[in-house]
């Protein structure tokens, strides 16, 4: 198991081309425990395209992406990264324990129970609501409930602010404050400003 100290999100001089167009040349970033990596840029800019990239979920047309100074994809990678995606990737014909439960049995356990997980994301008593019935917050606040109940150091969250209210938004702003303030990382994309204040944040803009 790597130390604290050693955990580090790196890309090096990573370019991405689609349909012929180049998104985005030379684009280098470091990320720390304790930090914030945050992608804006108009839709169409490369956002999510770079996340791919940093999931490994497709490659660099140039460049590379390392995790604790060895080149990605690695098991450990996997081990120590969590996605949320546009999609809130969550079974609608399952409850919210069960849910919950599925994604507990896919990875490492976390610091917080599944109880403790719902009353952060504030869901206590909708353990047995099937997700059909959740409105569209609700099933946003319970996918990023995965992330409390696993153990993962890098949280990769594309656009989690989506469907959420004020409230929703402050709540989930207070998860990742506390997730970095555990020597826990974040790379992430939004629309909207974010308030993070006791959080180093860095920025990338896509044009």
């Amino acid at each position: 198991m790597q130390s604290h100290s050693t955990h580090q999100l790196q890309g090096e001089n990573l370019s991405c081309v689609r349909d012929d167009r180049e998104l985005f040349a030379n684009l280098d970033f470091t990320v720390h425990t304790g930090q914030v990596l945050l992608l804006e840029g108009k839709n169409g800019s490369g956002k999510t395209s770079l996340l791919r990239i940093i999931c490994g979920f497709r490659e660099p047309d140039t460049g590379e992406v390392s995790w604790c100074g060895e080149e990605i994809p690695q098991s450990q990678y996997y081990s120590d990264m969590a996605y949320v995606g546009h999609l809130d990737g969550i079974k609608k014909e399952l409850t919210v324990q069960e849910n919950l439960r599925l994604s507990l049995a896919l990875g490492q356990p976390g610091k917080l129970s599944i109880q403790q997980a719902l009353e952060k994301v504030q869901l206590v008593g909708y353990d047995d609501t099937l997700i059909q019935a959740l409105s569209a917050g609700q099933k946003r606040r319970l996918s990023l409930a995965r992330l409390l109940i696993t153990h993962n150091i890098l949280w990769i969250l594309d656009e989690p602010f989506t469907s959420l209210d004020k409230q929703g938004i402050v709540l989930v702003e207070s998860l990742m404050a506390e997730h970095c303030s555990n020597d826990g990382m974040i790379v992430m994309t939004s629309h909207h400003d974010i308030n993070l204040q006791s959080v180093d944040v860095q920025s990338i803009r896509l044009s």
